[in-house]
């Protein structure tokens, strides 16, 4: 009984599936925080650009 345990136990150490799925979800999280941080920066240019081109057309 104890050596089929002490087996899986050593089985279950050596396999390599669990850590590399919590790096590619760790990766997967900074790309995210990535593309939101850049969405939301080209957001706010974009919409001062559009207020200055209104803003400028407005007074014509």
């Amino acid at each position: 009984m104890f050596r089929v345990l002490l087996k899986n136990t050593v089985r279950f150490v050596k396999k390599e599936d669990g850590p590399t799925a919590v790096e590619y979800a760790v990766m997967l999280a900074l790309i995210v925080v990535v593309c939101i941080a850049a969405i939301t920066t080209l957001g706010s240019n974009s919409n001062e650009t559009f207020g200055n081109v209104s803003l400028n057309t407005a007074g014509s």
